[in-house]
C-alpha cells in the first residue's frame, strides 16, 4: 500500500512540474506576461465537449454547494491542484530512515 501511495505521489508531483513548465514556456512566448492555466483550461485541451458535459452533469446531479465547490476547484491553477496533494502524500508516505537498509 505504501508503494502505491508513493507512486501516486510521484505521478502527482511530476504532473505538477510538467504543468508549471508549460506555464513558464507559455509566459515566455507571450513576452513575459504571466500565463497560468487553470485545471479547467488543461482539461479543455483534452476534451472541450467532455469538460462541458462534466460541468452540466455536476450542475444537474450534485447539490449546489458541491457543484460550486467542483467549479471552484477546476478554476485553481493546474500545477497547484496536482502538486500540493502530491507533496503532502510524499511527506506522509515517503521513505523512512528505518526503511533504508545500511550496506
Amino acid at each position: 500500500m505504501l508503494v502505491l501511495l508513493r507512486l501516486i505521489s510521484l505521478v502527482l508531483v511530476v504532473s505538477a512540474i510538467m504543468l508549471l513548465g508549460a506555464d513558464i514556456v507559455t509566459s515566455l512566448e507571450n513576452g513575459g506576461k504571466v500565463m497560468v492555466r487553470s485545471l479547467d483550461q488543461v482539461a479543455m485541451l483534452f476534451s472541450p465537449a467532455g469538460i462541458t458535459a462534466f460541468h452540466a452533469w455536476c450542475a444537474a446531479h450534485l447539490p449546489g454547494f458541491l457543484s460550486h465547490g467542483i467549479v471552484s476547484l477546476m478554476g485553481l491553477w493546474g500545477w497547484a491542484v496536482t502538486g500540493v496533494p502530491g507533496i503532502i502524500l510524499a511527506f506522509l508516505f515517503g521513505r523512512r530512515t528505518a526503511d533504508v537498509s545500511e550496506h
